[in-house]
């Protein structure tokens, strides 16, 4: 997920700067055209149906074997949408202002905290068990003692 967040994050800026300079054979995703004008479609959009598609197939697939593999679609979604934060923060499209910057911010604070995840990955899972463990000792002293955990 990580590897797929910052690749993404890093090509929808490229191309969404492409879009901006006019550069190359990329323009903007608009619906319209008619007397009741256009409709840009952000590509946040996207990123929140790969977001609730991959959250739907990690709770219907029981084999948990499958949840690396919806990271990575996951972790593209989760790019989109964070492009775009400061405009859902603001509703204007603040992409190129100064204010566009709190999408990068949050982006690069994501990043941060999944690369801690993903290095930390068996520190983690060890808190993990030791926090279920230690709540589990609690509750089974509290049955001993009979009072309720």
């Amino acid at each position: 997920m990580l590897l797929a967040f910052i690749v993404t994050f890093g090509l929808i800026r490229l191309l969404t700067y492409a879009i901006h300079q006019n550069l190359g054979p990329f323009h903007d995703i608009v619906l319209g055209g008619g007397a009741q004008g256009t409709v840009h479609i952000h590509h946040y959009i996207w990123g929140l149906v790969l977001i609730a598609v991959c959250g739907f197939l990690a709770l219907s697939v029981d084999a948990a074997r499958w949840h690396p593999v919806l990271a990575i679609p996951f972790g593209i979604g989760l790019a989109l949408v964070l492009d775009e934060f400061a405009l859902l923060l603001q509703l204007k499209d603040v992409y190129w202002a100064r204010q566009g910057r709190v999408s990068v911010d949050i982006a690069v604070l994501t990043a941060a905290a999944l690369a801690v995840y993903y290095f930390g990955q068996c520190y983690w899972h060890t808190v993990a068990v030791e926090l279920r463990r230690g709540f589990g000792g609690r509750r089974a002293e509290a049955r001993k003692l009979g009072e309720r955990p």
